[in-house]
């Protein structure tokens, strides 16, 4: 029989190569280390992926900071009888004085939210959609019943997880992928959608472990084949819960602020896809006629485009089509940052509103089979095609480069710069087994 340890409480956050790093304790002194938490070199948050420093990160050796738990956050599964409970909260990362660090993800989205919150008087509700793969079976049809159930006893076990971690799913199913699925918790506001986003992942990983399998959200895993993408859909609310984002006198059924606010994101969705597509083989994924989002533009319903009004269902027992109205933006993936990713979506959103931006055109095709001409009529640019000219847009995107402090946007570049480096040399197919098993 096997014999279960002492438990270990993680204080955990997810870094800008998107997974989550941290320390453990033992639960017995939890209580005292809610509020010291506990200490961090800021220069693990240059790592890329791989585990090399950035060269130039702007830490070095110097400074300490600490991870301090929230305790909305904590995540506590005890499913599995021959292991200790899987047992973490997510970290604010401060100054040892208690003071904010300016890279520290988490911290930059709630100063966003509550200065979009004191702009508009409007608050977000979030939700992710996660897609992975799952090794260790034969392939089955894609979106079958046949490849839900050969999966279990995964797929009971992940709920379940997610159940008695208080994040209920909204749905799971086989996605178009050899051995891929998707999931979705239910809508939150935005910092506990984001705290989500990340709880996801581990949930997902340990559920895998348990039964004996190994689970990626890898961008991509198979150049030939489909990509893991994380779309985040967003829906505008006011102070007193109603919602903000539908409009049915307007283009598309958004209202003149949602307008704004998509607006703003499109504006700057070449700089945006450096965060929410920052792997190498990202671009693998982001192509046209991959229904994974190749443009940047507006659309209705429509999967090719990067920022899209997701469908409204009218069947009797739905909900009003003003609750139910959301915008989904489709860039990102599995390697991605969330807190940082919706940070930035929320305040190019905002500077969209603070300009008052008219609404993009709504493409209604897909963006590849439209002439140059009606392109520039649509506003309608291809997103770039590597990650070297994604950081490229970054680095010259003024604005949203003004929304980053100077050590979180060095720390960025600088570990991206490196994990081009590292893969250079590598063809499609040997790169994406690497991100495979990173991720």
């Amino acid at each position: 029989m096997a014999v279960r340890g002492d438990e270990l409480v993680a204080f955990l956050y997810s870094d800008l190569s998107g997974m989550s790093r941290g320390r453990a304790v033992p639960a017995a002194d939890l209580e005292q280390r809610l509020a010291s938490g506990v200490g961090w070199v800021p220069a693990d948050q240059a790592i890329t992926p791989f585990g090399v420093l950035g060269d130039d990160d702007p830490f070095g050796p110097m400074g300490d900071v600490r991870l301090v738990p929230d305790p909305a956050t904590e995540t506590y599964v005890d499913l599995w009888p021959d292991v200790t409970p899987l047992h973490f909260f997510l970290s604010d990362a401060v100054q040892i004085d208690g003071g904010d660090w300016g890279a520290c993800t988490r911290t930059l989205l709630k100063r966003a939210l509550e200065t979009f919150r004191s702009e508009t008087g409007l608050t977000l509700l979030v939700a992710f959609e996660h897609e992975f793969f799952l090794e260790g079976d034969e392939p089955r049809p894609f979106f079958s019943f046949d490849a839900l159930r050969a999966a279990e006893p995964f797929p009971g076990q992940v709920t379940a997880a997610f159940r008695m971690a208080g994040r209920p799913l909204e749905t799971f199913l086989p996605e178009f992928g050899r051995n891929q699925f998707e999931l979705t918790p239910v809508p939150r506001d935005a910092l506990a959608a984001c705290d989500d986003a990340s709880i996801a992942r581990e949930l997902v990983r340990e559920t895998a472990r348990r039964c004996g399998r190994r689970a990626s959200f890898a961008p991509i895993a198979d150049p030939d084949g489909s990509g893991n993408g994380v779309h985040i859909h967003l829906s505008l609310r006011r102070d007193d819960g109603t919602p903000a984002t539908h409009d049915e006198t307007r283009p598309g059924s958004l209202s003149e602020v949602a307008g704004s606010f998509a607006a703003g994101v499109v504006r700057h969705l070449p700089a945006l896809c450096a965060v929410a597509a920052p792997t190498p083989v990202s671009y693998l994924r982001l192509v046209p006629h991959r229904w994974s989002a190749g443009y940047a533009c507006l659309g209705e319903h429509n999967r090719e485009a990067a920022l899209r009004i997701a469908p409204v269902v009218r069947l009797p027992g739905s909900p009003e089509p003003a609750a139910a109205l959301n915008l989904e933006f489709r860039p990102a993936d599995g390697a991605c940052c969330p807190h940082l990713v919706l940070s930035l979506i929320v305040l190019t959103g905002l500077q969209g509103i603070r300009e008052q931006l008219p609404q993009p055109p709504l493409v209604h095709a897909d963006p590849h089979s439209l002439g140059d001409e009606e392109c520039e009529r649509l506003g309608v640019r291809r997103l770039p095609s590597s990650l070297d000219a994604a950081l490229a847009e970054l680095e010259r995107d003024e604005i949203v480069r003004s929304f980053l402090a100077p050590e979180l946007l060095g720390a960025f570049v600088s570990m991206k710069r490196k994990e081009l480096e590292l893969v250079a040399d590598l063809e499609p197919h040997d790169a994406c087994a690497r991100y495979a098993e990173m991720y």
